[in-house]
C-alpha cells in the first residue's frame, strides 16, 4: 500500500478520490448528490454543507469580518478576501495542465477545466443551449424570462449581473478605481483602461487579414472588417438606408432634420429657448449651440458640463409644459 493511500485511506465509490478521514469523505459525496439538507430561513435558498449555508446568511446579517490588510475592502468570508488579495499580487498559482493558462484559485481551474472535455452538464430547458457551469446557466435563464434581480438604488435600473450593477454604481458616485500606468489618467471600467494605454505604445497586434492594416484593438479590427464584407448592421429608422459604421448612420440622421419638420412626426426633444422640436437628442445638443455664446466647447469636460445643463433644462420644460393644464 503506497503512503498516499495510507494517509487517506476513506476513497469515494463515484470518482474515486480519496480522503484522510470519514467525515470529509461523507462531505464529500454531497457533490454527487443534488440533495440540499440545508436551507436559509431568510430565503429559502439551500445548500449541500451546513459551512456553505453559514457562511450564506452573513450576505443577510450584513456582517463581513474579513478585511484587506493593503485596500482595507472587508469580506464575508475568509475565501473571498484570499481571492480578492491576489488583486494586489497578482499571483496565479493554478495552471491548467492542458493550455497552460494561469488562474487565482482552485476553484476557477476546476471550472475552467471542464471546458476541455467538451461536457455542458447544465442545459436550458427552452432553446437547449448547454453550459459549463450552473451560474452560467442561471445567468442565461434571465435571457429568457426578462429577469432583472439586481437593482440601483438611486435610480431602481435593473440588471441581469451583479457585477454590471457594480458597474453602474460607479455613474452616480464618480468612482474610478482603475488607474493607467502611464499617464495616471483614471477610468470606470478596466477595459477602456486597457485599451486607453495602448494609445501610449506604438503596438498595434490586431491586423487585418485582408488588406493587412493593423489596430491597437478586437473591437476597432472588427469594425474594420465589415469594409470588405460588405455588411452593414446600422440602419436608419427614417428611410431604412443601411451603414457599415455608426458614425456614418450618426451623421446621416441629420440630413432628415429638415424633412421631419416639414411632416406630422413628433418630435420629442424640444428646444426650451425656440421651442423647436427634433426627433434625436443628439441633433438637439447641437441646435442648443446656436443659443450659447460659445458655439462650440473647447474640451470634454466642457461638453459634458453643456450636455448636462441642456438636457436637464429640457427635461424642465418638458415637464413644465405637461404640468400647464389645457
Amino acid at each position: 500500500m503506497s503512503d498516499a493511500t495510507e494517509n487517506k485511506p476513506y476513497q469515494c465509490s463515484l470518482c474515486l478520490k480519496t480522503f484522510s478521514t470519514s467525515f470529509h469523505l461523507t462531505r464529500h459525496k454531497n457533490i454527487h448528490s443534488e440533495e440540499r439538507p440545508y436551507q436559509c430561513s431568510e430565503c429559502e435558498k439551500a445548500f449541500k454543507d451546513k459551512g456553505k449555508l453559514t457562511q450564506h446568511k452573513k450576505i443577510h446579517s450584513g456582517e463581513k469580518p474579513f478585511q484587506c490588510c493593503v485596500c482595507e475592502k472587508v469580506f464575508s468570508n475568509k475565501y473571498h478576501l484570499k481571492r480578492h488579495q491576489t488583486v494586489h499580487t497578482g499571483e496565479k498559482p493554478y495552471q491548467c495542465s492542458v493550455c497552460l493558462k494561469d488562474f487565482k484559485d482552485k476553484c476557477s481551474l476546476t471550472q475552467h477545466e471542464i471546458i476541455h472535455t467538451g461536457q455542458t452538464p447544465y442545459q436550458c430547458h427552452v432553446c437547449l443551449k448547454g453550459f459549463v457551469q450552473n451560474s452560467r446557466l442561471i445567468l442565461h435563464m434571465r435571457s429568457h424570462t426578462g429577469e432583472k434581480p439586481f437593482q440601483c438604488s438611486m435610480c431602481q435600473k435593473g440588471f441581469k449581473q451583479r457585477g454590471n450593477l457594480t458597474i453602474h454604481m460607479r455613474v452616480h458616485s464618480g468612482e474610478k478605481p482603475y488607474h493607467c500606468s502611464i499617464c495616471s489618467k483614471a477610468f470606470a471600467l478596466k477595459s477602456v483602461k486597457v485599451k486607453h494605454e495602448k494609445l501610449h505604445t506604438e503596438l498595434k497586434p490586431y491586423k487585418c487579414s485582408e488588406c493587412l492594416k493593423d489596430f491597437r484593438s478586437k473591437s476597432n479590427l472588427t469594425e474594420h472588417m465589415k469594409i470588405h464584407t460588405d455588411e452593414k448592421l446600422y440602419s436608419c429608422t427614417v428611410c431604412s438606408k443601411s451603414f457599415l459604421q455608426k458614425n456614418y448612420l450618426t451623421k446621416h440622421m441629420k440630413s432628415h432634420n429638415k424633412k421631419i419638420q416639414s411632416r406630422d412626426i413628433e418630435q420629442p426633444y424640444q428646444c426650451y429657448k425656440c421651442l423647436k422640436g427634433f426627433l434625436y437628442k443628439t441633433n438637439l445638443l447641437y441646435h442648443m449651440r446656436i443659443h450659447t455664446e460659445e458655439k462650440k466647447p473647447n474640451n470634454i469636460q466642457n461638453l459634458k458640463d453643456f450636455r448636462k445643463e441642456t438636457v436637464c433644462k429640457t427635461f424642465d420644460n418638458t415637464i413644465s409644459s405637461r404640468d400647464t393644464p389645457l
